[in-house]
């Protein structure tokens, strides 16, 4: 894939603005450096290479190659998330220590046996062939290799008329499922010492928390960023999202294991 590639991006100016003043620069997901540190959750990454699959704006990598001393590769499927991410790397003088690729939606464009560690953060959640890519998951990883992930999930059973409300506010494409799937398609794929962590409830206070800044300090500045009318509809995207999360329909979580020696 090329960075001239005809592939619509979900992920507009607008959405990438707001997401960065909510969750910080780089930072298109919750939590930014203290949600980093609870998926590693005390893994030594020094001298590892990591491979971030959904790495957006980049935050993520260069906390992982700053903080910890993980040797990066980030990959993304948007163009403009990507040069948007080699950007503030070049900045932050990490470009020897990462590098940010873009790639087709699919197969990873790796050999066997690459990587140290794979890491994601709320990536999955929009990928539907799940077994497939675990698959590639485990084909990339060296023996002994982790993955070690944060998701947004989804509790048992069909989407509700909230969750597909929440959906239609976000605007992105979703294919959740549970946190016990995951486990099970992980352990099909292969893998080993699976732990699975619900963290609906970490968020939840985080979201609406985020939504009463979003309806208070930060309104005037979203509109300043991005205008009246869609700082009023990412206000009311924040509010869908804390339905859903108080009704424990989205559960935020976490799972990490480990390719077999």
């Amino acid at each position: 894939m090329t960075e001239e590639s005809e592939r619509p991006e979900e992920y507009g100016d607008d959405m990438v603005a707001l997401l960065q003043l909510i969750w910080g620069e780089g930072f298109m997901t919750p939590g930014s450096v203290p949600y980093i540190r609870r998926t590693i959750a005390g893994r030594d990454l020094r001298g590892k290479k990591v491979l971030d699959i959904g790495s957006g704006l980049g935050g993520h990598d260069i906390v992982l190659a700053r903080d910890h001393g993980a040797e990066v590769v980030g990959i993304d499927i948007e163009p403009e998330l990507v040069r948007r991410a080699r950007r503030l790397i070049e900045r932050e003088g990490l470009s020897g220590q990462i590098r940010s690729e873009l790639v087709e939606p699919g197969a990873l464009p790796f050999p066997a046996e690459t990587f140290d560690v794979i890491y994601s953060s709320a990536a999955f959640t929009q990928i539907a062939d799940k077994k497939g890519m675990f698959a590639e998951c485990f084909r990339v990883l060296k023996p002994g290799g982790l993955l070690l992930f944060y998701d947004w999930m989804k509790a048992p059973g069909p989407y509700s008329e909230d969750m597909q409300y929440f959906f239609k506010m976000e605007g992105l494409t979703y294919a959740m499922d549970t946190l016990e799937a995951h486990g099970r398609i992980l352990a099909e794929a292969g893998f080993a010492d699976i732990e699975l962590e619900d963290a609906t409830e970490e968020y939840r206070r985080d979201a609406h928390r985020e939504y009463e800044l979003l309806k208070g300090e930060l309104r005037q500045r979203m509109i300043e960023l991005i205008g009246p009318e869609k700082a009023e509809h990412f206000i009311e995207d924040w509010r869908s999202m804390t339905v859903v999360l108080d009704r424990g329909e989205m559960r935020p979580g976490r799972y990490r294991a480990r390719k077999p020696e």
